[in-house]
């Protein structure tokens, strides 16, 4: 623990000399809806807490609804009193933020690694699944690959329109994946990339997609499944706020326009053993062939992480690569999961169906379950697309559905956490419920 603090301490002090500007820091986790919470520190009091000092944010503030809400899930929220829970700073991850009017830093912190972590905190979840398959030798290397869409700064009666470049005042209208789109919103691309970067994240493609004003941005290969993770969640939160400082928003909502392609999250997932062989490809490759097994069968049951809420199920079926059922295929877009082409070193898979706007931690850990699930159980999976067009298997595209399929499932209970599939579940039910809870001018339209 000493040698802990003392690394920390430094990483705080060094920040100090190298950002004498700074006054406060936001200390900042991710709740269960993909939101980050914290609070904002004092850079003095932030060096107090890295020599040792405690640490506490109530608990429930990982249980808020899409909206900020208290649901009643259980005891918590009402029947608990509220108690404060332990968190910890993540080392490595003090940074600057340079999108604010004023200088400022942020650092991660959360209950994993703490003497009593909170079970449904999701670092804990992929925590938990990450330390579970280390102690099989199993090894993921990971990369994330998100898209999102710009639109202009202001909304049209809270319609988000589309953003325009300097050499236009129409919509962009330049075809997808063309590279002058990027050239076009360069400034605010290249700002983007490089406040990544200062974040400590390894940016590498970016593409023009094919929604007016969408695009894609890639990550590296990470071994650190979590610091992966990471990365994700943190572009997100830096990726908006660079958008407002040039005058337009960054948003990963998953389908912001019913005839345009929606935005998703796809995660490359590869398994090495302790000696960096890649456990897919042994044995012709029929490792590979269980774990797809094994992500098919509990992807239905996965659906509330995949697809976190009402709009997040419209980008399932209708436009181009968005499946409507559980599928797998090589080279094939079309497929939930997809195997990319590659050398038997890098044999990968590509799982391809969340939505941009899910939560990073949780995505990943049920990625990885799915994976760990196919090894123990070694079943064949179903045909694959190349073989047959028409095959997969039908998962839940509606989110009360989905709730169910998933809040009972052995297999996710075990491996995820009893505790965190029940409250998980019921966060997304209430959430949904309260979703339900405004008339919208087309049902007067339709009704009245």
């Amino acid at each position: 623990m000493k040698s802990h603090a003392s690394t920390l301490l430094a990483e705080v002090r060094t920040f100090r000399q190298n950002h004498p500007d700074v006054r406060y820091v936001d200390l900042i986790a991710l709740d269960i809806p993909g939101h980050f919470y914290g609070k904002r520190y004092p850079i003095e009091m932030l060096e107090k807490v890295a020599a040792g000092s405690p640490l506490k944010l109530p608990q429930n503030a990982v249980l808020l609804g899409v909206q900020g809400g208290l649901f009643k899930i259980g005891d918590y929220c009402f029947n608990d009193g509220d108690p404060d829970a332990n968190r910890r700073l993540v080392p490595g991850t003090l940074k600057p933020v340079s999108w604010e009017s004023q200088p400022l830093g942020q650092m991660l912190i959360t209950s994993d690694g703490t003497e009593a972590p909170i079970e449904f905190e999701p670092r804990e979840v992929l925590a938990k699944v990450l330390e579970r398959l280390q102690h099989k030798g199993i090894h993921p290397v990971v990369a994330f690959e998100l898209e999102f869409y710009l639109f202009d700064k202001k909304l049209d009666n809270g319609l988000p329109q589309f953003a325009r470049d300097l050499l236009s005042d129409d919509a962009d209208d330049q075809p997808n994946l063309h590279i002058e789109r990027l050239s076009r919103f360069s400034e605010v691309l290249d700002d983007m990339a490089q406040t990544a970067k200062d974040q400590g994240i390894d940016i590498t493609v970016i593409t023009a997609e094919i929604g007016p004003g969408q695009f894609e941005i890639n990550f590296g290969h990470l071994d650190d499944g979590m610091r992966a993770a990471d990365w994700a969640a943190l572009f997100c939160r830096s990726t908006r706020g660079v958008a407002l400082k040039h005058g337009y928003r960054a948003s990963f909502m998953a389908k912001p326009y019913l005839q345009y392609p929606g935005s998703g999250m796809h995660v490359h997932v590869s398994l090495y053993d302790g000696a960096g062989n890649n456990l897919l490809a042994a044995h012709q490759q029929q490792p590979l062939r269980h774990a797809v097994a094994g992500c098919l069968e509990l992807l239905p049951h996965c659906m509330p992480i995949f697809s976190p809420n009402h709009n997040a199920f419209r980008r399932l079926g209708g436009t181009v690569n968005a499946a409507t059922r559980a599928s797998w295929g090589f080279e094939d877009r079309d497929a939930c999961v997809r195997i990319p082409e590659s050398d038997p070193r890098n044999l990968r898979i590509e799982h391809r169906l969340a939505s941009a706007d899910a939560n990073p931690y949780l995505v990943l850990a049920a990625i990885l379950v799915g994976l760990e699930h196919g090894l123990e159980a070694r079943r064949e999976p179903i045909a694959p697309l190349n073989e047959d067009r028409s095959s997969g298997s039908d998962f839940p595209l509606e989110m009360l559905d989905a709730v169910r399929a998933m809040q009972h499932h052995a297999v996710l209970r075990d491996k995820l956490g009893a505790e965190f599939v029940e409250v998980y579940c019921e966060n997304k039910r209430q959430d949904h419920l309260a979703f339900q809870q405004e008339i919208h001018a087309r049902e007067y339209r339709w009704f009245l």
